[in-house]
C-alpha cells in the first residue's frame, strides 16, 4: 500500500527536513520511500516480523504516529503494524497536525513543568483570577479494562477540544499496561498530586460535583472555579448530564483543573454540541473512525503484554489462512458454559459464512489438494465454547474440505478487574482479536468494542439472549467499527426538555446491541 500522501508534511523531528527539501511530489514521496524503505529492509529481512508483505511498512500510519520515540522501550508502537493488514482508514491531515499541537502544548504544559507548578498552585484557592496558560484534565482511573480505554478516549478527544493537557491517574495497573504516547512528557498524573487520595470518594454529592453544583444552584457565574468534578459514570443524573449542553460547556472551559471520572465512552454526544460539531466534522470527515485513529495513537501495549501479544499470533495465528476473532461475553452470575450460547455461536457463524459447516453423515473423500487454513481465536472468561468448537471440528470433517484450528489464551473463570495480570492478558486479548480478519462480539461487551475498533472491524455482534434461549437471528452486522455509549442523555438543552438524541443527526444513531446506546456511524 503506499505512503498517505500526507507523507512527509505528517512527518516530524528526524523527517522535517524532508518538508523543506522537496515539494511533497511524487519524486519526493518516492525518494523518502526509498531512504525509509532501506532503513527497514536491513530489519526485515533478518526475519523479525512475519507477514510482511511490503518492505515501506507504514510504521507511523498514514502519520497518526509521531516518529522520535525510542523504539526499544515499546515495542508494539512501530512493531504493531507488521502484524495487522493496512488499515483503509486514514487520519486527516487536520487531525494529524491537532495531535502535533497537542503534543507540543503537552510538553509545555506537562508534570514537573514552570506552567503545571503555576496551575497547580491554583488548586488550593477557591477561585482564580486571570486566566492561566494551561489547562487540565485528570481522568481518573476506574471501572474495568474495556471501559477505561474507552473512557480514555473520550476524554482525550474532549481535551481536544477544549486545549487542554491530558493527565492519566494509574490506579493499579495503567503504567503497567501502556507506554507513554505522548513524546517528550509523560502522560501520568504524579504521584504528589494533591488530590489523588480523594478519587474513589469522589461522586454525585461531592461538593465540587458539576451536577451538585447546578442542582443546588451553588455555581457563582462571576468567579471562575479552581476545579470541577464531572461526575460522568452510568449512574449520573439530569445535572450531571448538563455537561454535553453548549452554554455549561462554556462556563466549565474557565476552569483549569476538571477531574473526571467516568465508564462511558461518550463520543457520541459530544458530537450533538454546537460548537464541538464543527471542529469533529474537521478532524473526522470519516464519522466512525474516531475511536479506531484515538485508539491506535493512544494505546500501545508496554512490552510485557505485547510479548504476550506476538508469541501467541506467531504460535497460533501467523500461518492461518484467515483468522476469524469470537469475543463471548456472558453477564450471567453463573460461568456457563451454556448450551444456548454455543448454539448461537455455531449459528452464527455458520448463517454467516465465517465457519463452515461440519459433515456429521458420512466421511466422504475431499482430496483439496491445498486446503485452507482458518484459525478461530475465541476469549472467553470460560473455557466451554472453545472446547466445544475444537471437538467439532476435531470429530467430523467440514463441508468446504477447510482446516479449522481453535485457539484460546487464556480461561480466567470471572472477571478480575484488580489483577494484574489479568488485565496484562485482557489487554493482550482484545489486541490478538483486532488482528483477525472477521470478528464476532458479544453484545453489551465493551471488550469487543476495543477489539474491532482498534482493529477497524466491523464486528458480527452476538445479541444478547433473554431467558437463557438463543435470540433469532442469532448475530447481526455492526453498521460501524464505532463503540456504543451504553448510558447518554436524553435532553434537548435549548427546549429544556426530554428528547431523543439517537435521531437528532444522521450519523449518531441507536445502538444495535442496546437500543437506548448511541453511536457513531
Amino acid at each position: 500500500h503506499h505512503h498517505h500522501h500526507h507523507g512527509m508534511a505528517s512527518m516530524t523531528g528526524g523527517q522535517q527536513m524532508g518538508r523543506d527539501l522537496y515539494d511533497d511530489d511524487d519524486k519526493s514521496r518516492l525518494q523518502s520511500n526509498r531512504i525509509m524503505g532501506f532503513a527497514e529492509a536491513r530489519v526485515l529481512d533478518a526475519g523479525v516480523f512475519p507477514n510482511v508483505t511490503n518492505i515501506n511498512s507504514d510504521k507511523l500510519l498514514g502519520g497518526l504516529l509521531a516518529s522520535g520515540f525510542d523504539e526499544d522501550s515499546c515495542l508494539s508502537r512501530y512493531q504493531s503494524v507488521h502484524y495487522r493488514k493496512p488499515s483503509p482508514y486514514k487520519p486527516s491531515s487536520y487531525l494529524i497536525s491537532k495531535l502535533r499541537n497537542y503534543e507540543k502544548l503537552h510538553k509545555r504544559c506537562g508534570p514537573g513543568t514552570e506552567s503545571y507548578k503555576k496551575a497547580l498552585k491554583q488548586l488550593d484557592q477557591e477561585h482564580i483570577d486571570g486566566d492561566g496558560e494551561c489547562k487540565y484534565v485528570v481522568w481518573i482511573s476506574f471501572s474495568g479494562l474495556g471501559n477505561r480505554i474507552l473512557s480514555l478516549a473520550s476524554v482525550f478527544l474532549y481535551a481536544l477540544l477544549t486545549d487542554r493537557v491530558l493527565l492519566v491517574d494509574r490506579g493499579k495497573d495503567m503504567d503497567d499496561l501502556f507506554c507513554e504516547p505522548f513524546l517528550g512528557m509523560s502522560w501520568l498524573l504524579p504521584l504528589d498530586f494533591p488530590m489523588t487520595d480523594q478519587f474513589d470518594g469522589l461522586n454525585q454529592e461531592s461538593s465540587r460535583c458539576y451536577g451538585y453544583m447546578v442542582k443546588n444552584q451553588v455555581i457563582d457565574t462571576e468567579g471562575t472555579l479552581s476545579h470541577l468534578y464531572l461526575h460522568l459514570v452510568h449512574d449520573y443524573g439530569d445535572h450531571d448530564k448538563m455537561f454535553f449542553c453548549e452554554g455549561d460547556q462554556t462556563f466549565i472551559g474557565k476552569v483549569p483543573w476538571l477531574i473526571v471520572k467516568t465508564d462511558n465512552y461518550f463520543v457520541p454526544s459530544l458530537w450533538l454540541i454546537p460548537g464541538f460539531d464543527d471542529e469533529l466534522n474537521k478532524l473526522f470527515p470519516q464519522k466512525a473512525t474516531v475511536f479506531h485513529h484515538l485508539g491506535r495513537y493512544l494505546f500501545h501495549p508496554t512490552n510485557q503484554v505485547w510479548g504476550l501479544v506476538t508469541r501467541y499470533y506467531e504460535a497460533y495465528l501467523s500461518h492461518a489462512d484467515e483468522k476469524i476473532g469470537i469475543q463471548v461475553r456472558v453477564f450471567d452470575e453463573d460461568p456457563g458454559p451454556f448450551q444456548h450460547v454455543m448454539d448461537q455461536i455455531s449459528s452464527c457463524t455458520q448463517k454467516e459464512k465465517l465457519l463452515p459447516e461440519v459433515d456429521t453423515l458420512v466421511e466422504r473423500s475431499r482430496h483439496v489438494n491445498t486446503p485452507k487454513h482458518k484459525a478461530v481465536l475465541v476469549t472467553s472468561l470460560n473455557a466451554g465454547y472453545a472446547e466445544n468448537l475444537k471437538s467439532m471440528y476435531w470429530e467430523y470433517p467440514t463441508s468446504t474440505g477447510e482446516i479449522i484450528g481453535v485457539h484460546q489464551p487464556s480461561q480466567e473463570g470471572y472477571q478480575q478487574t484488580e489483577k494484574k495480570m489479568h488485565n496484562g492478558k485482557a489487554l493482550a486479548e482484545m489486541y490478538l482479536l483486532s488482528l483477525t480478519d472477521n470478528l464476532v462480539t458479544s453484545a453489551w461487551s465493551t471488550f469487543g468494542y476495543v477489539a474491532q475498533g482498534l482493529g477497524g472491524l466491523k464486528p458480527w455482534i452476538l445479541y444478547r439472549p433473554e431467558n437463557r434461549t438463543t435470540p433469532d437471528p442469532s448475530c447481526g452486522r455492526a453498521m460501524s467499527m464505532e463503540p456504543c455509549f451504553h448510558s447518554p442523555p436524553f435532553y434537548d438543552c435549548k427546549a429544556k426538555t426530554g428528547i431523543d438524541t439517537g435521531t437528532l443527526v444522521p450519523h449518531v444513531r441507536h445502538c444495535e446491541d442496546i437500543s437506548w446506546g448511541l453511536k457513531l456511524v
